[in-house]
């Protein structure tokens, strides 16, 4: 694989369509859609602080990063990701994504986020945030907390372990 470290991108479409790449060390400012249409990544150690940076992706790995807030719409119409270890500041985060693995996340904003995914695996998570998971199908929990109200309406095959909902109204 080839690697990509400690640059800054400011471009829109930055990295368009990149494919079997590490990413590390790398800073994506305001320039929309850096790694849209991409495959094979691994993403470490990164921040994005802008609009749009993972759409139509496929076999995505992200450890240790930063969704600043600004980033919202991020990563929609994406199968096969994993997240650990990272914060996601900014909302409405997955649309229409298939086959997401997140351990060790914080959202401090998941308002509307996680809409109409599928297969989906969530561990020693925090999320906060209104309407998470509406929608959504195939849901495992395991050691999570949600805060936030009517979270997963709508949505079906639920499983939830050692888990704890804040919310007026849930599932």
């Amino acid at each position: 694989m080839q690697e990509i470290k400690e640059k800054y991108f400011e471009e829109e479409r930055a990295l368009y369509g990149l494919s079997n790449t590490i990413v590390k060390n790398v800073t994506f400012g305001e320039g929309e859609s850096p790694l849209k249409e991409t495959k094979n990544l691994e993403i470490k150690a990164t921040i994005f602080k802008y609009k749009y940076p993972l759409w139509y992706s496929n076999n995505i790995s992200i450890t240790d990063t930063t969704f600043e807030t600004m980033p919202r719409n991020g990563i929609w119409y994406t199968n096969n990701i994993s997240i650990k270890n990272s914060n996601l500041k900014a909302s409405k985060l997955f649309r229409r994504c298939k086959n997401i693995t997140l351990d060790h996340v914080f959202f401090s904003d998941a308002e509307e986020t996680m809409w109409t995914c599928e297969d989906i695996t969530i561990k020693n998570t925090e999320i906060n945030g209104d309407y998470f998971g509406k929608d959504s199908s195939n849901i495992y929990m395991e050691n999570v907390r949600v805060m936030g109200n009517y979270v997963f309406d709508g949505a079906k095959n639920i499983v939830c372990k050692n888990c704890s909902f804040v919310s007026k109204d849930a599932f």
